[in-house]
């Protein structure tokens, strides 16, 4: 069961005949969300529509299945949750676009290394649409960065669970957030790692206009794939 929803589900219809339900949460907590995403994975069946999530969390920080506690510096009143992800350690907070894609990824021939390249360039290129002109990948370390001064910086984060060839947990992309909690954590596991969003980068935008940049070409790339898979 979904644990909140603002409005409606919108119905993505797809070229190929499938669909894909987008469903706005709002501000909900991380535990419920993540235990209803898993249920509905565990849940779902072939005849199971696509859906995409999108939220807010309350402060938190995530554990990734093979994290390290260690890169916890600096213990707060902020909640610790260690969750089935992959990845290391995380902060979750108002301000941050959360979206979290429950796909069949063979509806989309999509493999999880070519699952992970399609989620960074929707975010790459939502980011440049808003003026990131630099938004970029870093090899070996998953998530969407920008150029600041001659450092990389996250922008956006990423963790993956894969279950019955079924996707769950998803994005996260920092808008206008209170950045602080970044500093008590190695983020995502490495040492010195600048943590910044849009607005401290010189971006003013609302959470609502760069979700739909970034739904745009999540959607764009999800669809590419799956008529990839049709011909």
């Amino acid at each position: 069961m979904i644990p909140h929803e603002e409005s409606a589900p919108q119905v993505i219809n797809l070229q190929d005949g499938g669909s894909i339900q987008i469903h706005e949460l709002g501000l909900v907590d991380y535990l419920p969300t993540w235990e209803a995403m898993r249920n509905f994975t565990d849940a779902r069946t072939e005849q199971h529509s696509d859906q995409i999530w999108i939220c807010e969390h309350p402060p938190v920080f995530t554990l990734g299945l093979a994290g390290d506690e260690s890169h916890m510096l600096q213990r707060s009143n902020i909640p610790l949750v260690n969750t089935d992800r992959g990845g290391q350690i995380t902060y979750h907070g108002p301000g941050q676009i959360v979206v979290y894609p429950l796909l069949d990824l063979r509806r989309f021939g999509l493999k999880v290394r070519e699952y992970v390249q399609l989620l960074e360039q929707a975010i790459i290129d939502a980011l440049i649409a808003v003026g990131v002109a630099d938004a970029q990948r870093k090899p070996t370390a998953p998530g969407v960065y920008t150029l600041q001064g001659e450092r990389l910086a996250k922008i956006a984060a990423l963790g993956i669970k894969i279950r019955k060839g079924c996707a769950y947990h998803g994005l996260s992309l920092n808008v206008d957030m209170d950045l602080t909690p970044f500093q008590h954590i190695n983020p995502c596991g490495y040492q010195g790692l600048e943590t910044v969003d849009l607005n401290s980068i010189g971006v003013k935008i609302s959470l609502h206009d760069m979700q739909v940049h970034l739904m745009k070409y999540l959607i764009q790339h999800l669809e590419a794939a799956r008529s990839a898979v049709a011909k």
